[in-house]
C-alpha cells in the first residue's frame, strides 16, 4: 500500500466517525458511507449496503443505500453469491479475482475484486457492505479493518433504533 493509500484509509476513516457523531439515523449513516468509500477510496467502484429483508422465507438480501453503476442483483438469496457466503458464514469474505471464485454473481465484467463485510446487530447477521473493484487483488489489510470498521458502525446504530 502506498502512502497515499494509506492516507486515503484514514482520511475515509476520519470522515466516516465524524458522520457517526452527527448522523441521526442508521439510513443516514449507510448513505454517508457509501458516499464517502466511493469519494475517499479511488478503487472502490461500486460500494453498498445489503440488508437481510426481515420475515422473508428464504432469507433475502434486499439492496439498499449504494454508489456505483445499477446493478441486476437487488435481491440476492442468501445460498447465492460472494454476497450470500458472507451473510450465511457471518464471516468477511475478500476475493482478489472473481473471475476464479464460482460463488460471484457477475455485475459487471469490469469487477476484479471484491470485499463483503457482514453488519451484526446482536450477535446475528443483519446485512453487509459490499465492494467492487475493477482492480484485482484491491482489498489489503488496511481496507479490510476501514471496512470492517463501517460495517461495525452501522451494526452499532441499528442496535439502538431497533
Amino acid at each position: 500500500m502506498t502512502v497515499s493509500d494509506s492516507t486515503k484509509v484514514q482520511d475515509a476513516r476520519k470522515e466516516v466517525a465524524e458522520m457517526n457523531a452527527s448522523a441521526r439515523t442508521a439510513d443516514e449513516l449507510m448513505q454517508g458511507i457509501t458516499l464517502t468509500l466511493n469519494r475517499h477510496m479511488l478503487k472502490y467502484n461500486w460500494v453498498g449496503f445489503y440488508m437481510l429483508e426481515p420475515g422473508a422465507n428464504p432469507p433475502m438480501l434486499v439492496l439498499g443505500h449504494y454508489q456505483g453503476a445499477m446493478t441486476p442483483h437487488t435481491r440476492i438469496p442468501l445460498n447465492q453469491g460472494i454476497c450470500g457466503a458472507a451473510a450465511s458464514s457471518g464471516q468477511t469474505v475478500v476475493v482478489d479475482d472473481v473471475s476464479k471464485d464460482p460463488r460471484y454473481l457477475a455485475c459487471s465484467l469490469e469487477t476484479k475484486s471484491e470485499i463483503v463485510v457482514p453488519v451484526f446487530v446482536r450477535g446475528a447477521v443483519a446485512g453487509e457492505l459490499d465492494i467492487d473493484s475493477h482492480f484485482s487483488a484491491a482489498f489489503g489489510p488496511d481496507d479490510r479493518s476501514l471496512v470492517e470498521y463501517c460495517a461495525r458502525l452501522v451494526g452499532e446504530r441499528l442496535e439502538k433504533s431497533r
